[in-house]
């Protein structure tokens, strides 16, 4: 005991990867717990679950419900529920006792809930008889949002708790008794945007549980209301989607309130059709897209329609809608994850503001521009017809915007938003300084408000879309004055559970653009963007940054969820129902076409999130699927082992390499990995089986691209043809020993001999080095183009590059791409002023212009995917694949030869706890602070000239207790390290 505190705590407690969640549909749900402790060695040898009915039981150590006895195991991730079965809607309470590796019970963890949904997915079991109701007689894309409410007596009695399941074909913003309905984050109260997100409808439909029990407190009556807008079910993003209708779909509402008084009786509220349920489409939601915006007009606001008391009598009745004839199997089923929400601590308020006026063209205001962020933020603006004004936020950022007006009644508001502003030079679409928005294509994405003429100002937010922006166009019908504009953020990545620092501004502020391009693009699915037309769930992008994504914020449930979604794809859109598709959830964007490296998400994503996070559920849960596609690719190709094709092939990249190598390297990729999850998933006869894939594809691929003509090795990865469609400002012909094809065959071992390996690692470096001497032997080469240190990859190798550079012992050269500002590099755009990721390298140059228009987006997170080496190989935070989760990982920083960066400061919330690896290098010493969780263990690798200066304190590290010393290679003093904090220097020369 330390003051009274005991030095060990069993927290952070989840079951379903989630904190005290509402509406679990798991039949035996995960539970979830770390313990913490100062204490070195800590360790749990035996658990007990203990779940109740009330609270106090489990406090008191005793369960009801179940108890699972004490279970002498370490595992504390992903342990199912063995009980009787659970009821639904039905709030279960919980806590763990934990033993340590002495066999003493430490301290009990909290009392943790969690509360059951309907426990059913057909749609009819648990709802009570609601039905997918809409507003009668509507035509569908007709103008003006559905509105729905009903209004009934609650019975006599003090109401104990009130639970709402709602759903929408569509989006919904729902409201009990005048209140919009919000959810709990960070202490307070926020708001979902666009539930109940985007599915494959025809197949799936996500709903969601609220608790709205203090909405009801002290109420005679209950209003339930709605306002529905088309959001991904009605609108051109889902064209070509088995659910889509030219002619529009209407949209419905589906929602049972659940009320459970003191004296044990229970009443329920459902959506049914007839006129108990009223509708209108009157009210001041005028239009709304995802792509173009929404409409406002606050003419129309009807007072009170929410609350109890508002006269529908002339508004219509509902009729039900056709979907359960239309999609009688699709699946109602409850969200798995936590929503999409708008997220106040990430705001962002004007850093400036400019005014143009007309006459000869438009000119700056002086009188009325503001540089200062401070006054930028608070200070009103009057603007006049034929006046623009432009903000810039400071940050490219997703949500919506939220604004303060004065003016007179019937005066039309456009707020434009852009991720640039113009200049004068090429691909511009305005004058300097205007908001550019033709990466926008066909997106009008355009927030309309029009003023009610309330003297005291009106406050607006749009609720029915989303924008991708950093800079605001705003414009007016008449004189208006704003006195607020604030961007409102919006994300499904709720919590960071990572960070990385250093002491190189510029890096810094790539990792800040990687982590808002998460933020805007982890929305409800992992999209490719979020501003323009598109705004799609690509796969290759999802594959290539989820383990970025997961080290940065906690995204199990999320893109656990994503490969639900991804199976549904397959089945529907996928060749022969196997194939795993471009694109999920379904869009016009999707074909049966061969693309390696996006269809391979669907074996890349289950291996990700279960590596880092422990749980093999989603690959039990894939494993079906993923065998299909795998079984589909080798009747398609056979003997030949090749991979089915890759009409991406290496996107964007500026060295291309032949769309053939690229499938056939994913092919053996994804066979590597089906044996790895085969092994410890228990499968034994098919690991066997996909090992022997693996070294059948090795030996075509060698065969067929591995060249020794004249003595010299060459990857022969111009042999085939590039990828059939290439954006403009692309190469277009394919060229042996490219980065990405050296890369893979790195990676994945594709030679036969050590020496093979060291010729391909030289021709690799050469590449990149990209000197003098070798753009001379290399004329034809795209390389000569661009300068020293520089990449050439696209999509496909950006997370393989620096990886596989270090893995390789040229730690250096990866240091001096990652600081390499010249393009091709990631520090190019970050000299250029993004404040997220890019799609394209060159995306903009201050001195070239915008890049071409029709692959132009200016937050597309796939390039982020370096961050993974930032945690892995600069921090030095590295997974062992062999212990998925962190239940033995490595601490394995490696040091900046170039001495730009002496300190590196980088952490993540694994299962077990938190990881801290922080470095510093000055005068020859680098000092090392480290900490393992308990119930894990670590692998430390240190930098030194002498293992005898590895010292924590005045102690050598070979002779702390429980720290066992491995050996010394190469400039490297290796440790197997207990849990626990450790503060270490050592000497480098």
């Amino acid at each position: 005991m330390t003051d009274g505190v005991h030095p060990t705590a069993v927290e952070g407690l989840t079951v379903e990867h989630r904190t005290d969640p509402l509406g679990v549909d798991a039949a035996r749900p995960r539970f979830g717990w770390r313990t913490a402790s100062k204490v070195r060695g800590r360790r749990q040898t035996a658990y007990r679950i203990l779940v109740a009915s009330s609270p106090g039981l489990p406090s008191e150590g005793r369960a009801d419900v179940w108890d699972s006895g004490r279970t002498d195991a370490p595992d504390s991730v992903a342990v199912r529920y063995a009980g009787p079965e659970l009821h639904a809607s039905t709030r279960y309470h919980w806590t763990v006792q934990v033993w340590d590796e002495r066999g003493r019970r430490l301290p009990d963890a909290p009392v943790a809930r969690f509360e059951t949904g309907l426990l059913s997915t057909d749609g009819v079991t648990g709802w009570d008889g609601a039905r997918w109701i809409c507003m009668a007689g509507k035509a569908p894309n007709s103008a003006g949002a559905p509105l729905l409410r009903r209004q009934t007596s609650l019975r006599p009695g003090r109401v104990r708790e009130a639970r709402l399941y709602v759903s929408a074909l569509g989006v919904y913003e729902v409201h009990v008794n005048g209140h919009r309905v919000g959810v709990p984050q960070d202490g307070g109260t926020t708001y979902e945007l666009l539930t109940p997100g985007w599915t494959n409808y025809d197949t799936t439909v996500s709903y969601f549980t609220y608790d709205v029990t203090d909405l009801l407190a002290g109420q005679p009556q209950v209003t339930l209301a709605a306002v529905l807008g088309n959001g991904w079910y009605n609108g051109r993003v889902s064209a070509n989607s088995v659910y889509y209708s030219e002619a529009g779909n209407p949209l419905a509402l589906k929602a049972k309130l659940l009320i459970r008084y003191e004296d044990g009786s229970a009443q329920t509220v459902v959506t049914t059709p007839g006129d108990d349920w009223r509708a209108t489409d009157s009210g001041p939601y005028r239009a709304d897209d995802i792509y173009d915006g929404q409409t406002y007009d606050a003419r129309r606001e009807l007072p009170g329609w929410t609350a109890n008391g508002f006269d529908t009598s002339a508004w219509s009745a509902t009729e039900e809608h056709d979907f359960t004839t239309r999609f009688p199997g699709s699946r109602l089923v409850a969200y798995p994850g936590e929503s999409a929400r708008l997220m106040p601590r990430w705001d962002r308020g004007p850093r400036t503001i400019t005014v143009y006026t007309g006459g000869g063209g438009p000119v700056a205001d002086p009188a009325r521009t503001v540089t200062d962020p401070g006054e930028a933020a608070t200070a009103p603006l009057t603007l006049n017809p034929g006046e623009t004004a432009v903000f810039d936020l400071g940050q490219n950022m997703v949500g919506v915007l939220r604004y303060t007006l004065r003016g007179p009644a019937g005066a039309e508001v456009a707020f434009r938003p852009g991720e640039m502003l113009n200049d004068a030079g090429a691909g511009a679409d305005g004058p300097p300084g205007s908001v550019y928005r033709a990466n926008l294509r066909t997106a009008e994405a355009t927030s309309t408000y029009i003023l009610k003429g309330d003297p005291q100002g009106e406050t607006h937010q749009d609720s029915l879309t989303f924008y991708g922006f950093r800079h605001i166009c705003v414009t007016t019908s008449e004189t208006v004055t704003l006195t607020g504009l604030t961007g409102k953020v919006a994300t499904s990545a709720l919590q960071d559970i990572g960070h990385v620092t250093t002491d190189a501004p510029d890096v810094n502020q790539l990792i800040s653009n990687v982590r808002w391009g998460q933020r805007g693009n982890y929305l409800w699915i992992p999209t490719d963007c979020p501003q323009r037309d598109e705004r799609c769930g690509w796969t290759g992008d999802t594959q290539v940054f989820a383990q970025t994504g997961l080290y940065n914020a906690d995204s199990v449930a999320f893109l656990s969820h994503f490969q639900d979604i991804l199976i549904d794809s397959q089945r529907t859109y996928g060749a022969d129902g196997a194939q795993f598709t471009w694109i999920a959830p379904g869009t016009r964007y999707n074909d049966p076409d061969p693309a390696s490296g996006w269809a391979d998400c669907g074996v890349v994503l289950p291996w990700t999130v279960w590596q880092m996070s422990g749980d093999p559920t989603v690959v039990d849960r894939s494993w079906d699927a993923m065998t299909a596609y795998m079984d589909w690719i080798r009747a398609r190709t056979g003997d030949t082992w090749a991979g089915q094709g890759a009409i991406f092939g290496d996107w964007l990249a500026f060295q291309v390499t032949s769309t053939q190598l690229v499938s056939d390297a994913y092919y053996a990729y994804s066979a590597r990995l089906m044996a790895d999850m085969a092994r410890a998933t228990g499968r034994t006869a098919e690991a066997r089986t996909y090992e022997d894939f693996f070294a059948r594809i090795k030996r075509a691929f060698v065969t067929k691209y591995l060249s020794t003509d004249g003595g010299r090795l060459t990857v022969r990865s111009s042999l085939g043809s590039p990828p059939p469609w290439t954006p403009g400002g692309s190469p277009t012909r394919t060229e042996d020993d490219s980065q990405t094809a050296l890369l893979w065959v790195l990676k994945l071992g594709l030679y036969d001999t050590d020496a093979q390996r060291r010729a391909i690692v030289d021709l690799l470096v050469q590449n990149i080095g990209n000197s003098a001497h070798y753009k001379a032997a290399h004329p034809d080469s795209t390389r000569v183009e661009y300068a020293e240190n520089t990449l050439s990859v696209g999509f496909l190798g950006v997370n393989v590059l620096a990886p596989v550079l270090t893995e390789e012992g040229h730690a250096d050269l990866a240091y001096e791409v990652l600081h390499q500002d010249a393009m091709p590099s990631w520090l190019y755009s970050v000299r250029n002023g993004a404040t997220t990721i890019w799609e394209r390298w060159n995306s903009y140059a201050r001195e070239e212009g915008f890049g071409p228009v029709e692959m132009n987006s200016f937050n597309h997170y796939a390039y982020g995917a370096i961050m993974e080496w930032m945690y892995e190989s600069m921090a030095g935070i590295a997974k062992d694949a062999a212990h998925p989760g962190f239940k033995h990982f490595f601490l394995r920083p490696h040091l900046d030869p170039t001495g730009r960066i002496t300190r590196v400061t980088g952490s993540h919330r694994s299962p077990y706890g938190e990881i801290v690896s922080a470095w510093t290098v000055r005068d020859s010493t680098f000092t090392h602070r480290v900490a393992v969780p308990a119930n894990s263990t670590a692998t430390l690798r240190v930098p030194t000239a002498d293992p005898d200066s590895v010292r924590e304190g005045g102690t050598p590290l070979a002779q702390v207790g429980e720290v066992a010393y491995l050996g010394f290679e190469d400039g490297v003093a290796s440790y197997e390290l207990p849990s626990g904090s450790y503060e270490l220097t050592s000497s480098l020369g």
